[in-house]
């Protein structure tokens, strides 16, 4: 029994080291405030093969602050759509005028 415990305690310091080894990172080119930013999950593939990198998208907003459209401008296809998952989930200030905005969602591993 204590063994057991031990593993499991041994399994879930593991596992949280290893979430925190691995971030996304966003920025904003907007004239309109974020008011809501929706972390990008790193995917488990890119995190085994070490893929890093900065993901660009190009997303269209409502007037009303949501995420209208999105377009992948550059990025390691693997971190895609991990990226515009996130992007799309994202709320802006109220404008008067649909606007559109490039975000970058960048994924680091340490």
């Amino acid at each position: 029994m204590r063994k057991i415990s031990i593993l499991c305690v041994a399994g879930i310091l593991a596992w949280t080291t290893f979430l925190r080894s691995s971030v996304a990172l966003a920025q904003v080119n907007s004239e309109r405030k974020v008011l809501t930013r929706v972390a990008a999950r790193y995917p488990e593939l890119a995190q085994r093969i070490h893929v890093q990198g900065t993901v660009r998208i190009e997303v269209v907003v409502r007037a009303n602050g949501m995420v209208k459209s999105t377009k992948v401008l550059g990025g390691s296809p693997v971190l895609v759509q991990s990226a515009v998952q996130a992007a799309q989930q994202w709320k802006f200030a109220v404008s008067q005028n649909e606007t559109t905005e490039i975000v970058y969602l960048t994924f680091v591993g340490q």
